[in-house]
């Protein structure tokens, strides 16, 4: 498992160029399914518009990617927003650009720059988190090691899931894979080996304004 980063929340944006209108509607996808029924409202939504150019990409390493230019010049529409995507390295995301033609002629290069910056600027108003794979983490300790355990946890910025106090307290941490090992040499050297330490399954895990959330 390694980190990546997926959309959380879509949102929309719009340029305008040479008064040609590009509106970008962002939305998190978890299959093909879904992004086909996102183009298709967005369809509904601008009835009256000419084109509606998409990009999606599905899966940690990109194992679904489609883009459509929706009758602009080949090239011109959805592989820019696909790029736009894939530089920005969101996955599981949709993005749709929906184009009121505004009377001038923008060429190739021209499309290219405002269906790119239109996606740039729909990806930016989204919110984008980055999931990242780890285990929890179960200390059973004595009430004279609580101080130990909570600033080892602080110092290194592991995300509380739990406490409990009863004769003895067991903390439940989330903790990155990668900083598993090296979490437990140092609450066990702190605490003299007086805290069982459990491990949990891998998972993948994000900070959401704050909070925990685990996937």
């Amino acid at each position: 498992m390694k980190a990546y980063k997926v959309l959380y929340e879509g949102a929309s944006a719009e340029i305008v160029e040479k008064k040609s209108r590009f509106i970008a509607d962002v939305k998190p996808v978890e299959s093909e399914a879904e992004a086909t029924a996102f183009l298709e409202s967005i369809r509904k939504k601008y009835w009256d518009c000419r084109h509606h150019c998409s990009a999606f990409t599905i899966g940690a390493n990109n194992e679904i990617t489609r883009c459509s230019d929706d009758g602009e010049p080949s090239g011109t529409a959805g592989r820019p927003i696909l790029d736009i995507i894939l530089g920005m390295e969101i996955h599981n995301v949709c993005v749709v650009v929906s184009r009121y033609f505004g009377g001038t002629l923008l060429g190739t290069g021209g499309l290219v720059r405002a269906y790119g910056q239109a996606a740039k600027e729909g990806l930016a108003a989204s919110t984008v988190i980055e999931k990242i794979p780890g285990r929890e983490i179960t200390l059973t300790c004595d009430y004279n090691s609580i101080g130990k355990i909570q600033y080892i946890a602080g110092n290194l910025g592991l995300p509380a899931v739990s406490s409990d106090y009863t004769d003895k307290v067991v903390l439940r941490y989330m903790v990155n894979s990668d900083q598993v090992d090296s979490v437990i040499a140092k609450i066990t050297e702190a605490t003299a080996g007086k805290t069982a330490i459990e491990t949990g399954d891998e998972v993948y895990y994000a900070i959401i304004d704050k909070e925990l959330m685990v996937f």
